[in-house]
């Protein structure tokens, strides 16, 4: 059977100047996922915007999509929530691009909200084109956690399934957990030595994980690991700035307990200042 965890895609869409791109987008993610796409707009229905779908729609260039459109009014994410439960959706489409006023609405306050209530996984789309730039590098987050290695599998799927060359797999080590004040050489030597146990350790610990893939989901991917010390979130980000890196990969903030604050404090890094597309996996509930 083949392994395909996006079934179904769900684009919440609203009619902003780019909403050509943004649907063209989407419908190839669509296309290389193999899924279905539902649009949703949560607004007013009126004649002149059905008439501007029936216009976008029909410059999209993927016809193997099944493509259908909803329209509800309320208030954004207890509408999109319910859609999303109500269509059984397995990914959760918000586009905006970085310096247009929609971006504050959909991928601000919004956004944060949805990853932390939304049943499945959430991909935010910042540069959006309306045709296909391919996708070369993936970072995905090493985080040592109960939900990275499925977010990790995930990554090396989406890589397969859209053709990328790379992946990095970064281990982010807060640097408290060094537990050397350092101080003249001695204590600058003996930090540097815990500095690679951990990085070997973190190391060892992704190989385990990506030893048990897929073989088709490795072929042709040049795969790096990546320790960084630094603050969880916000050094990630950056990294895959500095790196040019098409897609995030990163684990969903968890629901509760102390991981939840931990977690969701981390990722806020990333919705507050996007480096790049960036996929947040979450498996269904």
């Amino acid at each position: 059977m083949t392994f395909q965890p996006f079934r179904t895609l769900l684009f919440g869409f609203a009619f902003s100047p780019k909403l050509d791109i943004n649907l063209m987008e989407t419908a190839r993610i669509a296309h290389f996922f193999g899924a279905k796409l539902i649009l949703l707009h949560v607004g007013e229905h009126t004649p002149e915007k059905e008439n501007r779908m029936v216009e976008v729609l029909a410059g999209v260039q993927y016809p193997d999509v099944v493509i259908e459109t909803h329209w509800r009014e309320g208030k954004p994410i207890p509408t999109i929530l319910r859609a999303c439960r109500e269509f059984g959706i397995d990914l959760l489409v918000l586009g905006a691009v970085q310096h247009e006023t929609l971006f504050r609405f959909y991928v601000g306050s919004i956004a944060r909200k949805l990853t932390r209530k939304v049943h499945c996984s959430v991909l935010l789309l910042i540069k959006p084109s309306d045709v296909r730039v391919p996708c070369q590098h993936l970072v995905v987050n090493g985080l040592d956690a109960p939900e990275t290695p499925y977010a990790i599998a995930m990554a090396f799927y989406a890589a397969h399934v859209l053709g990328a060359r790379q992946i990095t797999v970064v281990e982010e080590i807060r640097q408290k957990e060094i537990h050397v004040s350092v101080e003249d050489d001695r204590t600058l030597k003996k930090a540097a030595i815990i500095k690679e146990r951990l990085k070997w350790r973190e190391e060892s610990r992704v190989r385990k994980i990506i030893g048990n893939l897929p073989a088709e989901h490795l072929r042709g991917i040049k795969v790096k690991t990546q320790s960084i010390f630094g603050k969880r979130g916000y050094s990630i980000g950056h990294y895959a700035e500095v790196v040019r890196a098409d897609l995030l990969v990163m684990n969903a903030p968890a629901k509760s307990g102390l991981f939840d604050r931990v977690f969701t404090h981390d990722i806020e890094y990333i919705l507050s200042d996007l480096p790049t597309d960036v996929l947040i996996i979450r498996k269904k509930t």
